[in-house]
């Protein structure tokens, strides 16, 4: 078995933690390539030097045959390595060093639980679907798409206004401090800050979201994926950001962005016990109440 590593730094309390994961990995005999700045940071900053196959920079060094991501960090870590897999399907495996870890499901605590079970194959699938940036092109370089959200924001002080358009036919004016086009992944991001709902992963949907209307009445749209997505921002007074997951730019006043379903899914690694409401029960804390 093939498993590609990646991560960021972590603090001291999970280096044991780490030590334990590379043990597991060749006691099952796993090759093991690991993202080369991550590497680094084993031997220079953990004090760590696995032993390992192979380094990669990037998805291009992906070796034939990977099987699995294994992406340590939290639900950032996870949002990063998806450039990294893009569309060849190989399933990530979430282990959380971090706090909350909605996509990184996996405990520093049960990281020898979750190998085994991986290892035997008690683990299912979940498909995830994304957001492509159609135009303009290479906004964020060559790999226009996200898997929580697209977020158009002001940069000061001014309201912006977003023409809203699906598959053509006008959708509504945006006066806001920004809107948030949203995955079913997503919804638990930053459109639920926003008042947006929960949407379960396999809805085939997306969450149109406004940040701080100025009308309030406008609330937050539920809309099928199939919709391709226009939005014209009108700003006259400087730039906007436009925000991809962990990625931003900075573009001119009236900009037209389009958007539409990504024509690949990302695929993350569930364990046997655990599922999308179990997490909402876990990491949000859905249910959890002194009477109880």
């Amino acid at each position: 078995m093939k498993i590609a590593v990646y991560g960021r730094s972590f603090s001291k309390d999970f280096s044991g933690n780490v030590r334990e994961l590379f043990r597991k990995l060749k006691g099952y005999n796993v090759n093991i390539a690991v993202f080369a700045p991550f590497y680094r940071f084993l031997k220079e900053k953990a004090g760590f030097d696995p032993e390992v196959h192979s380094t990669y920079s990037g998805y291009e060094d992906f070796e034939t045959g990977t099987d699995f991501v294994l992406s340590i960090g939290g639900d950032g870590t996870i949002l990063e390595s998806i450039s990294l897999v893009r569309d060849t399907g190989i399933p990530i495996i979430g282990i959380n060093s971090g706090k909350l870890g909605f996509l990184a499901s996996i405990a520093k605590e049960e990281i020898n639980e979750a190998i085994d079970n991986i290892m035997k194959g008690n683990y299912s699938l979940e498909e995830r679907s994304l957001i492509q940036i159609v135009s303009p092109e290479n906004l964020f370089g060559n790999f226009s798409y996200c898997l929580n959200e697209i977020t158009i924001q002001k940069k000061n002080s001014k309201m912006i206004t977003i023409h809203t358009y699906l598959n053509g036919d006008f959708l509504n004016s945006y006066w806001a401090d920004g809107l948030i086009i949203s995955t079913p992944t997503g919804s638990t991001a930053y459109s639920l800050s926003t008042g947006g709902p929960i949407i379960t992963p396999d809805s085939g949907v997306f969450i149109v979201s406004p940040i701080a209307p100025h009308n309030l009445t406008v609330r937050p749209l539920v809309i099928p994926d199939k919709n391709e997505i226009t939005l014209e921002v009108d700003f006259r007074y400087s730039e906007f950001l436009v925000s991809m997951d962990f990625y931003t730019s900075s573009l001119e006043n009236s900009m037209k962005i389009v958007l539409k379903k990504a024509p690949f899914t990302i695929r993350l690694v569930n364990l046997n016990y655990q599922n999308f409401y179990s997490t909402l029960r876990n990491k949000l804390m859905w249910g959890v109440d002194k009477r109880n």
